[in-house]
């Protein structure tokens, strides 16, 4: 026999091979039972009377900030969504990093109407130092940052502002809705918002912390933001980046799940491959960089983040890992151990919990997207190809982990015909 084959057979019979078995198998169960019991208690506290009107007693003066590159095709549907909240007291700035579209023409007549402010930087310097510029222009309190892209729907302030009026709270997120639902891709992200991203949310405001706001939707106090340095530029993935700044100096981040904006996810799979590289790179370089939270007990509300961010990076790379082996053994005609072509009692299990998962996910937000049940066939799909398609993003992304982001600014270019990241 050669000794390739030796070492693959043998290799499946060692000890290492068991424990990444079981890890493997054991891991997205062992997750999915925690994300369920505990969104279920974000639930009961938190969203039993979903019918309640919003409390208007507390209205301080908000900034919607919104920053723009390359944003022409999205941004007058954005504004005129934006013009239309329900607030006594706010205003709206636009900034454009750079563009070399015709953002600012989509903007100008807003402008011009009195109802946007715009500042215009001729240079792209990148999102995070165009929010930081913009930063010391506004005059709210509490600062909601929207892509160009989200048109929110007109109560989200009255959902997002009662929250600021605990002094501890820094920051809330609200729940991204997906809107050009007319693609297989897009239905697969819908339910991924739904019941991944929103479920998560939930589950880790339970934990009490969360690893990271919405890059679409997000409400800031001002004064925190200064307190912290404002956002990094040379992060990729600055809302990442700045939740975790803010919850090392002991700010509250809440969830609010009744804020909705609707946004315009990636259609194509090189342009959603493109954007999930960037938020696996982001995640890594700021677990590189906020390593040390679990050497200090003062920070310890941070370690389950901390450690179920560092156990989904294991689990990506166990499964490829999996893969790449099994695929060898089958090519060498030598069954797997522990892989089955034909669903076996793991594979059920996973199954069947995922599905569970997506269900009480789907159910959950039903009351804030009624067509999101026409998409939950689209479930299915989603352990078959997203688990192989972000374990993969992972991997090609891991050597972040391991080195200092570069000290320079990331710059953006993101357009928002559906293509976009």
């Amino acid at each position: 026999m050669p000794a390739f084959e030796t070492l693959l057979i043998g290799l499946q019979h060692s000890g290492v091979y068991a424990v990444a078995l079981f890890f493997f198998a054991a891991y997205p169960i062992v997750s999915s039972l925690v994300w369920v019991t505990t969104s279920l208690f974000f639930v009961l506290r938190w969203e039993r009377d979903d019918d309640a009107p919003a409390p208007r007693d507390f209205a301080p003066p908000v900034s919607v900030l919104v920053p723009a590159h390359n944003e022409e095709s999205m941004i007058a549907h954005s504004l005129a969504a934006i013009c239309n909240i329900d607030y006594p007291d706010y205003e709206i700035l636009v900034v454009n990093d750079g563009s070399s579209d015709a953002t600012v023409q989509r903007v100008l007549p807003f402008v011009q109407a009195g109802r946007v402010r715009l500042l215009d930087k001729r240079v792209n310097e990148g999102k995070a130092l165009a929010l930081n510029d913009a930063l010391p222009m506004l005059r709210g309190d509490i600062v909601l940052i929207m892509d160009a892209d989200a048109a929110p729907e007109p109560d989200i302030l009255w959902r997002i502002v009662p929250h600021f009026a605990s002094a501890r709270v820094a920051a809330v997120t609200g729940n991204p809705r997906v809107r050009n639902v007319d693609s297989f891709l897009a239905r697969l992200q819908a339910i991924e918002f739904t019941s991944i991203v929103s479920l998560l949310r939930r589950s880790q405001r339970i934990w009490g912390r969360i690893v990271t706001v919405s890059g679409v939707v997000a409400a800031f106090r001002k004064s925190a933001l200064f307190a912290v340095g404002g956002f990094s530029p040379d992060m990729p993935t600055e809302d990442i980046e700045l939740t975790w700044k803010l919850q090392r100096r002991f700010f509250d981040i809440r969830y609010e799940p009744r804020a909705i904006v609707w946004m315009t996810v990636p259609t194509h799979f090189g342009a959603l491959f493109r954007q999930r590289l960037r938020w696996a790179r982001g995640l890594m370089q700021v677990l590189h960089r906020h390593h040390d939270v679990m050497r200090h007990w003062r920070l310890r509300r941070m370690w389950p983040m901390f450690i179920e961010s560092v156990l989904s990076i294991v689990w990506a790379i166990v499964f490829v890992g999996m893969t790449t082996l099994w695929l060898l053994s089958w090519s060498i005609g030598y069954p797997p151990v522990g892989a089955s072509p034909l669903p076996n009692l793991w594979g059920m299990a996973i199954a069947t919990l995922c599905l569970m998962q997506l269900a009480l996910g789907t159910l959950i937000d039903h009351r804030y997207d009624r067509d999101i049940w026409r998409y939950f066939p689209y479930a299915v799909f989603y352990p078959l190809i997203y688990w192989a398609f972000l374990a993969l993003t992972t991997c090609l992304s891991l050597r972040h982990l391991f080195i200092a982001p570069p000290r320079q600014p990331v710059r953006w270019n993101t357009p928002r015909s559906g293509r976009g990241a």
